[in-house]
């Protein structure tokens, strides 16, 4: 028979085994990175094939976005999650020391490191996806079939580790990818229609 402080005990390790708001910090760096990588070199691409056939310009283009979007959220990760680990360290100076907060403090280093990783993974996607095809409207099609399903793989990815709705979080990630890809698709094509295509 199991006494109830070995009982308590229990529960208290279970919970802290599935306590998934230690994992926020680098969840969340991770699956925004990945998203933001997925969704705006995808959506570059498209933009470009909108008004471009030419595989190497929109190839180039995805490319470009890769290191620029991926640089960017590295250092502005970095920056921010910095930023928070100074005001928390202050936090715990002004309170004369707390070990415990300690380790719980934020990894600027860490976020960033997630950020770029998961960043590139992300953009990898639809460049990968648009190498080896010449039709240009095939290319089209096939960038935007290869983003959806990675947008869905990344919701329930984030939601299962992050212990929420996969079903929800899959939907709120593919809605919104379809929307940027969609107004960027959109208007790049308006222009190009009306005399600045490339």
């Amino acid at each position: 028979m199991i006494s109830k402080d070995n009982a308590d005990q229990n529960l208290h390790v279970l919970g802290e085994e599935y306590d998934y708001s230690k994992r926020a910090q680098w969840l969340r760096a991770a699956v925004l990175g990945a998203n933001d990588g997925l969704v705006s070199t995808a959506s570059l691409m498209m933009g470009v094939g909108a008004v471009n056939d030419d595989a190497k310009a929109m190839i180039l283009t995805g490319f470009a976005g890769l290191l620029a979007g991926g640089c960017s959220m590295t250092i502005g990760e970095f920056v921010s999650v910095y930023s928070q680990l100074d005001i928390e360290l202050a936090q715990i100076k002004r309170g004369n020391g707390m070990d415990a907060n300690k380790k719980r403090l934020p990894s600027p280093f860490q976020a960033a490191i997630a950020s770029a990783f998961s960043f590139s993974l992300g953009a990898s996607v639809p460049l990968l996806a648009a190498a080896f095809i010449a039709d240009s409207k095939v290319r089209i099609g096939v960038v935007a079939a290869a983003t959806t399903l990675a947008l869905v793989v990344f919701g329930g990815t984030g939601a299962v580790l992050g212990g929420t709705r996969v079903v929800r979080s899959c939907v709120r990630v593919l809605v919104g990818g379809w929307v940027a890809m969609g107004i960027t698709f959109g208007f790049t094509k308006l222009l190009g229609s009306g005399g600045l295509s490339m």
